[in-house]
């Protein structure tokens, strides 16, 4: 099956790739909030979590390029994703600042609320144009991992970037015009070449492990399937032998493992997305609960080392992932659904108002 056959499809995995990508950075954070060993990060070099990342980014590159290449609109492709990111985002942050910081901050609330770290918190982690804060005046300064609000954050300003970086990909090569689909497509596999080479040469001369070219490299790959989407062959031949030989690197040695990882990590990905058929892929239908657990798991894991000193990991694990995911299904349907459902009235408004600014009058 190649990835063209069914890449447009709704029935597929990838909801449920994304809720166990979510739940495994929950997991791999219950470990680094109570300063406990992760075992997986301690035999391959890599968490669950980072490897969770990587999941997202490259799934991200994949969808995003679809989207952007089937609408061909720089309005459509604006507003898709500014209502997919940061209605949930918004509210979560909201939530953050006027309810978890005030109950546990150290500070009387009137220093909390006037004290500048307050509001920078909410103002920078809302934009997401200059990176973000993790600290809220006052807040967890005794946990065991003390201070850091929300770290999960961190990845939310590279996902903005990546899609900038693709968006000013699309509109510079406007002039081209028939070769415009040609040229991106040469594009995007070149910079993921490149980006690969990096993270490779970073690793293993430099011992830098660059995060931005490690996103990248995984965004980019994503989208460079999308765009060999017609030669791209999925099949259980080539993924079962690769996803066992994957498993053994990991007990070989970590150069091996980092090795054949970053080259195997996009294609086992798609072809979890839409090899696997049958049961599984009835949790395509509940919903996308994804992108609430990563952004709410990490203030509510601190909530939980704040409000129970001395708990193991994995009720760590069990205790926030409840929380977590009830919060998730919240956002899901009263915000995250909902919002994307405007899009059609935003795009609407977004060029009428574009024609009015620049005097064209719109029939």
């Amino acid at each position: 099956m190649r990835l063209s056959e069914c890449i447009g499809s709704r029935d597929n995995n990838l909801n449920l790739l994304r809720i166990v990508a979510a739940l495994a950075v929950l997991a791999g954070h219950s470990f680094a909030l109570l300063t406990q060993p992760e075992p997986w990060g301690a035999l391959t070099g890599m968490t669950p979590g980072s490897i969770a990342v990587d999941v997202f980014f490259i799934v991200s590159g994949m969808l995003v390029t679809g989207s952007l290449m089937n609408k061909q609109s720089v309005i459509d492709y604006v507003c898709a994703r500014a209502l997919r990111i940061f209605p949930a985002l918004i509210c979560m942050l909201l939530l953050t600042v006027f309810v978890l910081g005030p109950y546990f901050t150290s500070l009387p609330l009137t220093e909390y609320f006037s004290a500048a770290g307050t509001w920078q918190y909410l103002l920078k982690c809302a934009s997401l144009l200059s990176g973000v804060s993790y600290v809220l005046p006052g807040v967890f300064p005794q946990n065991p991992y003390p201070n850091a609000v929300n770290g999960s954050l961190w990845t939310m300003p590279y996902e903005i970037k990546m899609y900038l970086l693709l968006l000013v990909f699309w509109c510079g090569l406007v002039l081209l015009k028939n070769r415009r689909l040609q040229i991106l497509k040469y594009l995007i596999i070149a910079i993921s070449l490149l980006a690969a080479l990096l993270v490779f040469a970073r690793h293993f001369y430099l011992q830098d492990d660059s995060q931005f070219t490690r996103l990248l490299f995984m965004f980019f790959s994503g989208a460079s399937l999308f765009m060999l989407k017609e030669k791209l062959l999925l099949t259980r031949r080539v993924f079962y032998p690769l996803l066992l030989l994957l498993l053994a690197a990991a007990f070989i040695s970590k150069p091996v493992f980092f090795s054949l990882y970053h080259l195997s990590i996009a294609y086992l990905v798609v072809s979890i997305a839409y090899l696997p058929a049958g049961w599984l892929r009835r949790y395509n239908s509940v919903g996308d609960y994804s992108y609430g657990v990563y952004i709410y798991a990490f203030p509510v894991q601190q909530a939980v080392a704040a409000l129970f000193p001395g708990i193991a990991v994995w009720g760590m694990v069990m205790a926030s992932g409840f929380v977590t995911i009830l919060l998730a299904v919240f956002s899901w349907h009263k915000i995250e659904k909902p919002a994307m459902a405007l899009k059609p009235v935003a795009v609407s408004r977004l060029r009428n108002f574009l024609l009015f600014k620049t005097g064209i009058q719109s029939r």
